[in-house]
This record gives C-alpha cells, sequence and structure tokens, in this order.
C-alpha cells in the first residue's frame, strides 16, 4: 500500500493522529470524592471558603503575645501567666492580654490576642501565684523568643477562598482527594471513562481458556492492551476474535466503532496480502487512514486512523510490538479524549550495561531490566539498565521488563556504561 512507503517518526505520528482528536466536552459525571481516584477532574475546583479558616497551631505549647517573649533565654527567661487551655474542636472563651498565655495542642484554635505559639519544649511551669483578680493560676517561663506567626497557621495559608485549587483535567491523586475533603466537597465532578473497543484477528488466534492445536495461538493482545487501557483511565471493551475474513471484520469493527470511543484492531496490521485494516478503516469513516507505518521498532506496520471522529488502530499481532506501541499511541488518545492535563512521564536515570546497536533513522525501543548499581546512588547511578533481549513475539520479554529505552533514529546504537532514561512502564 503506498502509504507503507513512508514510514513516520512516532512522535510526528501521534501528533497527526491526535490533531484530529477533541476532548469531549460534555462528558462528565458526578461521583463520591471518595471514589475519584485517579479520575480525570471536568471542571475547574474553586474553594468556596479559606483553608483553614481560622487561626490553628502547629505544635504543642503555649499561645503567647510574640513580643512578650522577645529576649527571652534559658538564662533570662520570660515569665507569663497561664489564664487558661484552648479546647479541641471548639472556640477559646478568652483572650490572651499583656504578659498571658494559654495552654494549646496541635491543631487548637489561636486565641484572639495571641499571634505565635512557643514550643512546649522550651518551657516550664513555675509554682501557682495569686492574682489582683482573684482565684489561682501557674507561672510560666519561657525559655525561647518566638516571631510573630511562628508556629501558627494563619487564615486561609493553605487556600484563599475562591482560589482555583484543582484544574480542569487534573488526575486525582491522594492529595487531590485529601484537599476536596478539607473544603468540604464529598463528591467531584470527572470525565467519562473513553469507551475502547478491543478486535483481535487472525485465523490462528483462540480464547485463552481453550487449548491450542499446533499452529494456533491464545489470544494475549485483547487482554494486555486491556489492562493498559483500564490503567490509563479507559474503559475497555473485547469484541471476540475474527478470521481473516474482510466482510466479517468490517462488520465487527462497524459495530464496535458505535458503540466505543476508539477502536483498536490487533494482527490485522502487516503488510502482506491478508492485510485488511488499512482497507476496513478507509471504508468506515473520514478521514480514514492517517498512517501506515510508524518507523520504529517494534511495531513498524501500525496504523492510524480517525472515523468521523473517532480514533481507529490497528496494531501488530506480535504481543510486545502491540503493547510497546499501546503505550505510545492509545494511551496518549485516551488521556486527549479525558482532556487530561500534559504531564511528564516516570522516568528513571540509569548507567546501560551493554552496547545496543540500531539503524540509523529509525526509532528503537527496548524493554529493561532495572538493577540496583553496585557504585550506590552517591555518584547518581542508583540503577543499571539490563537490555532484554528477545523476539517481538515473545510476551514474557517485556513481563520481565521494568521500562522502556528509546533509542533516538539519529543514533546508531548506546554504549555500555552511558547513562540513559527509563521509561517506566
Amino acid at each position: 500500500m503506498p502509504e507503507f512507503l513512508t514510514l513516520l517518526p512516532p512522535d510526528q505520528a501521534r501528533d497527526k493522529l491526535l490533531s484530529h482528536l477533541s476532548p469531549r466536552t460534555v462528558d462528565s459525571v458526578s461521583i463520591d470524592v471518595s471514589s475519584a481516584l485517579g479520575r480525570i477532574t471536568a471542571a475547574d475546583v474553586f474553594a468556596p471558603h479559606p483553608l483553614p479558616d481560622f487561626q490553628r497551631t502547629t505544635v504543642d505549647g503555649y499561645a503567647v503575645r510574640a513580643k512578650d517573649t522577645f529576649g527571652a533565654t534559658d538564662s533570662l527567661p520570660a515569665y507569663l501567666s497561664l489564664i487558661g487551655e484552648v479546647p479541641m474542636g471548639d472556640s477559646p472563651s478568652f483572650e490572651i492580654g499583656a504578659g498571658q498565655c494559654a495552654l494549646i495542642h496541635t491543631g487548637g484554635m489561636l486565641p484572639n490576642g495571641a499571634d505565635a505559639v512557643v514550643m512546649i519544649e522550651y518551657t516550664q511551669q513555675t509554682s501557682e501565684v495569686s492574682k489582683d483578680l482573684g482565684g489561682l493560676s501557674r507561672e510560666i517561663e519561657i525559655f525561647k523568643s518566638v516571631a510573630d506567626g511562628e508556629n501558627l497557621i494563619r487564615i486561609g495559608e493553605d487556600v484563599a477562598q475562591n482560589q482555583l485549587v484543582i484544574p480542569k483535567g487534573t488526575q486525582i491523586r491522594p492529595a487531590e482527594i485529601g484537599g476536596l475533603m478539607a473544603l468540604g466537597f464529598v463528591s467531584v465532578a470527572v470525565m467519562k471513562k473513553p469507551v475502547v473497543g478491543l478486535i483481535s484477528t487472525g485465523d490462528e488466534v483462540i480464547d485463552p481458556a481453550q487449548t491450542p492445536r499446533p499452529g494456533q495461538v491464545r489470544d494475549i493482545n485483547s487482554y494486555t492492551l486491556g489492562a493498559l487501557v483500564e490503567k490509563s483511565g479507559g474503559v475497555a471493551v473485547r469484541y471476540g476474535i475474527f478470521s481473516d475474513n474482510f466482510q466479517i471484520l468490517k462488520e465487527a469493527a462497524a459495530k464496535a466503532l458505535s458503540e466505543c470511543d476508539v477502536v483498536i484492531i490487533t494482527a490485522g496490521s502487516s503488510a502482506s496480502t491478508r492485510d485488511m485494516t488499512a482497507e476496513v478503516i478507509r471504508q468506515l469513516g473520514e478521514p480514514g487512514v492517517l498512517v501506515h507505518g510508524i518507523n520504529t521498532r517494534p511495531g513498524k506496520p501500525t496504523i492510524l486512523g480517525v472515523c468521523d471522529g473517532k480514533a481507529m488502530i490497528g496494531l501488530p499481532g506480535n504481543p510486545v510490538s502491540a503493547l510497546v506501541n499501546g503505550y505510545l499511541f492509545v494511551v496518549p488518545v485516551i488521556e486527549k479524549l479525558l482532556g487530561a492535563l500534559p504531564k511528564p512521564k516516570a522516568t528513571v536515570q540509569a548507567k546501560l550495561t551493554v552496547n545496543l546497536p540500531s539503524q540509523a533513522g529509525r526509532e528503537d525501543w527496548w524493554p529493561v531490566r532495572l538493577l540496583p548499581s553496585p557504585s550506590g546512588r552517591g555518584q547518581g547511578e542508583g540503577f543499571s539498565a539490563d537490555p532484554i533481549f528477545g523476539k517481538s513475539n515473545l510476551i514474557f520479554t517485556l513481563a520481565s521488563a521494568d521500562g522502556l529505552l528509546r533509542i533516538h533514529p539519529d543514533a546508531t546504537g548506546l554504549s555500555a556504561g552511558e547513562m540513559v532514561e527509563v521509561v517506566l512502564i
């Protein structure tokens, strides 16, 4: 096919595919914050009130006026009168005046008049003494001065009222869940998960529960890619295994396209005459096939297309090729549909253990194990990257990998001992 004659670099191919897709603007749902881990926010979240909305202490100690402690040392302590204890979970009923202090516990609300807290480690109680107003009170020795605002959190120091706290497109982590709860949000609007249809093709492919006859292989790709889809924020729908029959494949793909946001077809993307995926994509919508062939290894025969606004991707049948290119193309499509904000890949620097050859002009991706480096982390060499050599139809070459190592198309290889960047998988 003529499209296969011009191989695009992966980055260029991915950009071309994504340029034809748009984030969904109305597909959102409100869910409990406690169940929102990993979901993508569908709208900006603003703080309805400042956080905290009262001054609170960060230590156990005594609430004071800072100027009453100035100059206090071990040899020349300041003496303050203890007038009470701040109740936890309630506002104090007294104010701090000149020469006074109050016992306060971490998280307690600062009494009016106080502007700092002395840590209890720098204080000592003396005997009870009589006061002019009657009653008894304790005298507190202060051995260290504090500055205005020391050991406390002021109103709005975390977030101000109406401040944008979580932008639209943010992936919700444990910290965001805590922040939402702190502001009183028990539900949050998130993007609906894109539905990704998975079609396996090939007369030789059978269900994993079956025992293969000679020449048959169990379906791997719909399960590895389905897991990748779920991990990336989508919903995987398996449509089954279909024979190498154009009409049957077209009908299955048309059904999946009508029910899903993305359709992935595996095994039907070789350059042989039995390849029907590209023609199916051409016939199911416009603009059809965008890229037929990626200048990378593994995964050269990957097909990228869009049918009436929905992505259709043809991946190689070899399990390693399919999964590596799933990382390169399927994950970015899901993130685009979710409207997710760009985020850096999880990577680690490691020292390459052996020489790796490569063909100039082609981007290579190698599965690698990460091994603790004998030289230790002190020299910035915490890990060694040990390439896993194997053919693209050997799934356990990838199952035993910690990450993927990219060899730039301008390079003819990498040398042993070279520091490389490994993308964690």
